[in-house]
């Protein structure tokens, strides 16, 4: 199994500007993030940066990195842009697509060994995807915390910002991380958005509009992302920790 891990990133941030470069001990976030890709062994890792500034910063830190349309509307368009481009150098076609992303200094790389395991066992699995148990209250009516159901066989039925399923005293958190078969991010980039995702900004709606098979798996807890200077800073702490 040909496996690819593309981390998607691009400068544009409201919050906290040039979070990719942002310093984390003498070292740009976004090699932290690719440190840990490369820790998990699994196949090739690049950047699919949408500036030339993060391309710059990887290939100084010794990282491979591809630079993608600034204007593409998602990870999932800039991963797919950056596996073509990384193809047309003479990279192997992937079996296997691996989303991280890029604001992620603390992903577990077995977290990316993990979403391997399903594509393995099951037939049916075109998407592989994470969550974790919440049961407070507040986390399951919060509608930046997406909930997922799923069969008992592990496969995704819906996601939604709202608490779903109906007075549950338990819910599943969906974790954004995707591992895609080289077919099924083929059909989803070349997909329109529909209904049901432009209603709740989800894009894996679309995946699951068109046909496409989402394994959940279970993790006990979320990685932590940097969304914020508390949030850098926070990480800095833990890292040096």
């Amino acid at each position: 199994m040909k496996v690819a891990v593309l981390i998607p990133s691009r400068m544009a941030s409201t919050r906290l500007p040039n979070k990719p470069l942002a310093d984390i001990h003498g070292k740009p976030m976004i090699m932290h993030v690719y440190d840990r890709a490369m820790e998990a062994q699994v196949g090739d890792v690049v950047v699919a940066a949408g500036d030339v500034e993060i391309v710059d910063a990887v290939l100084a830190h010794g990282g491979k990195a591809v630079l993608t349309d600034p204007d593409l509307p998602s990870g999932s368009d800039r991963i797919w842009a950056g596996v073509q481009a990384m193809m047309a150098e003479g990279m192997d076609k992937p079996d296997i697509i691996i989303n991280v992303q890029g604001d992620e200094p603390l992903l577990p790389p077995e977290l990316i060994q993990q979403a391997l395991k399903p594509f393995k066992d099951h037939d049916w699995v075109d998407v592989v995807t994470f969550a974790h148990d919440i049961d407070d209250a507040a986390e399951m009516n919060n509608p930046n915390m997406v909930k997922a159901v799923s069969a008992d066989n592990g496969r995704a039925l819906y996601f939604s910002r709202e608490p779903i399923p109906h007075q549950a005293t338990k819910m599943k958190r969906h974790i954004g991380f995707y591992a895609y078969t080289y077919a099924a991010l083929e059909k989803f980039v070349n997909s329109s958005p529909c209904y049901l995702e432009q209603q709740e900004k989800l894009e894996q709606l679309r995946g699951l509009n068109i046909g496409l098979n989402y394994y959940l798996g279970m993790v006990p807890e979320a990685p932590i992302g940097v969304d914020t200077p508390e949030d850098l800073e926070k990480v800095r702490q833990l890292i040096k920790g």
